[in-house]
């Protein structure tokens, strides 16, 4: 009988040990996007659809989280807590450079860009009873500022500044997330809040259908010398008849969404994620409505202001991009 256990405990060892190499070679990888509502989550969960479909070729196992946004991401890929993150090309170059919320923490060295996704522009929206037709109508207002931790609440900060105001010119700042905001305004709590994003969104269409809520122009001389000082920034309309109600184009300006990573991320691993996306392409492009536009040759270059990472450049050049 002690025999028998012996060579059963021996076995089962042996075999723990001819097993071991097989799980060692799953990878598991996360990207941090951004409310469960919003054009980032659903960027990160066709990602990772499109990393899964293959994971018996290379071991990766892709998941998304929902997270606080842009500048949550990039603090959390520093602290090595993300394999990737989705963030506006804007604090992606205040976290690689350690300027505006990032000078504390200085530049980060380790961050990479991998691609860009959709264009983002500012986008205001507004209760149609709050007598509001332009952003400097807001002053007294009860507005919606974004989260601590989002792009949108960062980017709102320095349009603020450019502005020579701070969040004290409302009368109310509420900090809200943006699957929250569309629910406050119709509501009344709130009577307009400010987004970054990707069009068209649930997070505009929800409140403009709901409650008839407006969309307002970021225009005028404070905002062409903020695009003018800023390369990130670009001038862009909000197309007209995304949203019931508002049929016009609205001028704003926005940046760029963008995935990124760090070195300590693995060449292989990454250059596995861009090669599920850009050979799946037309896959990755009917996902959402805000990426049927997008070119993989503007994919690669555009809104990058930290240095590519070594697989996604390996795979670029493979495909002579770069």
């Amino acid at each position: 009988m002690k025999k028998l256990t012996a060579f059963a405990a021996a076995l089962a060892l042996t075999s723990s040990f001819a097993a071991a190499p097989v799980a060692a070679q799953q990878k598991f990888v996360t990207i941090g996007t951004g409310g469960v509502t919003g054009v980032y989550y659903a960027a990160g969960g066709a990602i990772c659809r499109l990393v899964n479909a293959n994971r018996s070729e290379h071991g990766i196992r892709c998941s998304a989280e929902s997270t606080g946004g842009s500048v949550y991401n990039l603090n959390t890929l520093r602290a090595g807590e993300l394999d990737f993150g989705v963030a506006q090309s804007d604090w992606q170059f205040h976290a690689y450079n350690g300027t505006s919320s990032f000078e504390n923490s200085g530049p980060n060295e380790k961050l990479r860009a991998v691609f860009s996704l959709h264009p983002e522009p500012f986008t205001v929206a507004v209760r149609a009873d709050a007598g509001v037709k332009e952003f400097d109508d807001l002053k007294g207002k009860r507005f919606n500022v974004g989260n601590p931790g989002s792009g949108t609440r960062a980017s709102l900060d320095e349009l603020l500044a450019a502005k020579g105001e701070d969040v004290s010119m409302f009368s109310l700042a509420s900090e809200l997330r943006a699957d929250e905001h569309g629910a406050a305004l119709c509501d009344n709590s709130i009577d307009g809040f400010f987004y970054g994003v990707g069009h068209p969104s649930a997070n505009i269409q929800d409140p403009t259908t709901t409650c008839g809520a407006q969309l307002i122009p970021l225009d005028g001389e404070a905002i062409d010398e903020l695009v003018k000082e800023r390369p990130y920034y670009a001038q862009v309309d909000i197309p007209g008849g995304l949203y019931a109600g508002n049929p016009d184009p609205i001028p704003s300006y926005g940046v760029l969404a963008t995935l990124v990573a760090t070195t300590d991320v693995p060449e292989d691993v990454v250059y596995a994620l861009v090669k599920a996306v850009f050979e799946n392409f037309e896959d990755f492009t009917r996902l959402h409505p805000a990426f049927a536009h997008l070119k993989p040759e503007d994919m690669v270059v555009n809104g990058l202001s930290a240095p590519l990472h070594e697989g996604a450049a390996r795979y670029y050049e493979e495909r002579g991009w770069l």
